[in-house]
């Protein structure tokens, strides 16, 4: 396998999300949003969560897949070291999270249907959306979505504030991150088919009957999807598809033949035979997971506490001004 000895995410990064994300920092709210997300939001309860209620993978827990994972760090050049967890969860999913401490979780559906090369992608897949940042974004947009849907009331009628089009600019990025993370996927894997194998399984995978489908008709059925844009009705169905306005419902990925066809352009380009080459740019520091030190930590720890203060006072207030 290929190491990229300090490289950078720029050296990855998809454009289409690039743009996205400057799309969505020039919306109308954002600047308000992040305000908010730094003075309500946390990330701890979730990772106490996972420490709590998912197995910590190391040297002595799952250590095939802890060292597939460390293999991963090297290669994309990640430290420090996140956190890495599996969930017990039946539905083939991974998801990176945290700022502070990024950490990496692997649904234990992924492990009975994915082999040793795909779950390789998976893990540098969620280790690209570290090594891009994207992290913290991905965090502001689910808050905001909840702020929206749940807890207006609580964030001093802050849902009021938050303009659809600044939920689809979260939303549009969220997908556009996709395509950068896919790509650190083939660069880890050094090979396309194990990716697109991945994207198959995600599609529609199944353990029980894998021996029946055939990743060359999935790669024509990509094709296919494609000239669907020839028809500009098409387009439209496709764009109210990833957007339901009517219940609410976003889809946060392209769908998997759109990434496909992506990947398959990325990995027919100079751009990447450049970087195979060791032709590629390089970060300022080893790494790209910004881990604040023991003393900046003990300050965020600080004001964590202060703020879940104040959020036990703002439900009481609540629950004082419901009671009859």
């Amino acid at each position: 396998m290929p190491t990229y000895t300090g490289i950078s995410s720029e050296a990855f990064r998809h454009p289409l999300d690039r743009q996205a994300e400057q799309a969505l920092r020039s919306v109308p709210g954002f600047d308000m949003v992040a305000r908010r997300f730094v003075e309500f939001a946390s990330e701890r309860p979730q990772f106490v969560y996972h420490m709590g209620n998912s197995i910590q993978v190391g040297p002595r827990q799952y250590a095939s897949i802890y060292g597939i994972f460390r293999e991963c760090l090297r290669d994309l050049d990640v430290y420090p070291e996140p956190t890495l967890f599996v969930s017990q969860a039946p539905w083939v999913n991974a998801s990176a999270l945290g700022q502070e401490r990024p950490y990496v979780i692997l649904n234990s559906g992924l492990l009975d249907l994915l082999d040793e090369a795909e779950l390789r992608a998976v893990i540098a897949h969620e280790l690209g959306h570290i090594k891009c940042g994207h992290t913290t974004l991905r965090q502001m947009a689910i808050w905001a979505l909840q702020a929206v849907n749940f807890i207006g009331n609580a964030t001093f009628g802050f849902s009021t504030l938050i303009s659809t089009g600044l939920i689809l600019a979260f939303i549009e990025w969220s997908r556009k991150a996709e395509l950068s993370a896919d790509r650190a996927a083939f660069l880890v894997t050094d090979e396309l088919n194990p990716v697109m194998h991945l994207m198959m399984k995600f599609a529609g995978g199944s353990a029980r009957y894998g021996n029946e489908v055939s990743l060359d008709e999935f790669i024509r059925q990509s094709q296919k999807y494609q000239e669907l844009d020839q028809d500009g009705l098409n387009q439209v169905y496709k764009f109210l598809l990833y957007n339901n306005f009517t219940q609410g419902w976003f889809t946060t990925h392209p769908f998997t033949v759109d990434r496909l066809h992506h990947l398959q352009e990325w990995a027919n380009s100079e751009e990447y035979r450049q970087i195979r080459r060791g032709n590629y740019q390089r970060s300022s520091a080893q790494g790209a997971v910004n881990v604040p030190s023991e003393t900046a930590v003990n300050e965020v720890d600080a004001l964590q506490r202060q703020i879940e203060e104040l959020r036990e006072q703002i439900n009481r207030l609540r629950s004082e001004s419901e009671d009859p």
